[in-house]
């Protein structure tokens, strides 16, 4: 088996590593508005509508939620209470999922670790710090000034860290956000983390297949 030598092993940080729990959240706030045998679809169009928001030009976090939060309140409807800031001031309190820390410590100390995240800079640190290890950098789209997929967060990435796309290795629980973007920027070494939020991609964009971080380490030889 050849391993990938990556320089960096750069990671998406919400549902890749932090276990992003906007559908819960939705499911609970939203369960006396949603009747139960519409709630998955409901919880579906949020997250569809949070993708649409992030494609335009960057505006913070808090309005992105917010937006879309309203929107398919909107396009159902029923009523918008304010609740988009509720999710924006959970985010900070979401930990990892349980396979993260014990799989990234293996490999830590001999690949620097970067994220590249769709977030504020006054949320990320939080959660980064209940990841367990220490992350060589920390990139949020607000410096970036753009959310992935957009390809300027990854120019961004690059430019920041100084080295092409050669030299990473990039890994994702989304296709949507992350991969696709990834292969349009010539990143060839890519992981799909398969936690079943996401339907699996296509073969043509030319990733590895984990189930989850503990995967991680014999990809590149740990």
């Amino acid at each position: 088996m050849s391993f990938l030598r990556p320089k960096y092993i750069t990671f998406d940080c919400y549902g890749t590593l932090t276990n992003f729990q906007m559908g819960p959240l939705t499911r609970e706030l939203f369960a006396d508005r949603v009747p139960a045998e519409q709630m998955d679809q409901f919880v579906q169009d949020f997250a569809a509508y949070r993708l649409d928001q992030v494609m335009g030009d960057w505006r913070p976090y808090d309005e992105i939620l917010k937006t879309a939060l309203a929107r398919v309140c909107k396009r159902w409807g029923v009523e918008y209470r304010g609740e988009g800031q509720l999710y924006y001031d959970a985010v900070p309190t979401w930990g990892p999922h349980a396979d993260v820390t014990a799989g990234l410590a293996k490999i830590a100390d001999k690949i620097p670790l970067v994220i590249i995240s769709n977030a504020m800079d006054e949320q990320i640190m939080s959660n980064v710090d209940k990841l367990g290890v220490p992350f060589h950098k920390v990139y949020t789209a607000q410096q970036a000034q753009a959310y992935k997929p957009r390809l300027q967060a990854f120019e961004y990435l690059l430019d920041s860290l100084g080295c092409g796309p050669e030299d990473l290795l990039h890994v994702s629980s989304s296709f949507r956000y992350d991969l696709m973007s990834a292969h349009d920027m010539k990143i060839k070494n890519k992981a799909f983390v398969a936690r079943g939020h996401e339907q699996p991609g296509n073969a043509c964009y030319g990733y590895h297949q984990i189930s989850d971080i503990g995967g991680l380490p014999a990809l590149v030889g740990l």
